[in-house]
């Protein structure tokens, strides 16, 4: 039974995690789709320009969303530290979108707003699976407890 609990817990906290991480991913997503549209459309700057600018203005609601929401729990190794590794891994992030979308705009030679959203969806899709994976390895590092232990201390009762 006490395995259960442990595996239920470890379940627990992940899914919480996600489901923080989905939300500020979703808010950062609409910073990020709705400014690449207005700077490309609105603007008229050009896709990969347009893309860049709005993704550093997301990438920062993300960075502040998820320090102080998502993984508050977890240690904090400096603000400095963790904003400059956040951002280089945002950059690789983007990267990944700005592969797709050049690859959709120069390659595949198709210039029209259908097709430069579908390559930013995809693109922004593949980007935030990597930040997943790497903002929890290197970026909101483990707390010294392990997330059982941690579950365990934020259950009991406080005294005071």
């Amino acid at each position: 039974m006490q395995l259960f609990r442990r595996a239920y817990r470890r379940f627990a906290v992940l899914v919480h995690e996600l489901a923080k991480f989905g939300t500020i991913g979703a808010l950062a997503f609409v910073i990020d789709f709705g400014g690449t549209n207005l700077l490309r459309y609105g603007i008229g700057l050009g896709p990969l320009s347009a893309k860049a600018i709005a993704t550093v203005v997301a990438a920062t609601f993300a960075y502040l969303g998820n320090r102080y929401w998502t993984w508050r729990h977890r240690e904090q190794s400096g603000l400095a530290r963790e904003y400059i590794l956040f951002f280089i891994l945002n950059g690789i992030g983007l990267l990944i979108s700005l592969l797709v979308i050049g690859f959709v705009t120069y390659t595949l030679n198709l210039h029209d707003p259908i097709s430069y959203n579908i390559a930013l969806i995809i693109g922004t899709g593949l980007g935030t699976l990597f930040r997943f994976w790497s903002y929890k390895k290197w970026v909101f590092l483990e707390p010294e407890l392990p997330p059982v232990a941690l579950a365990d201390a934020e259950a009991a009762p406080r005294g005071r």
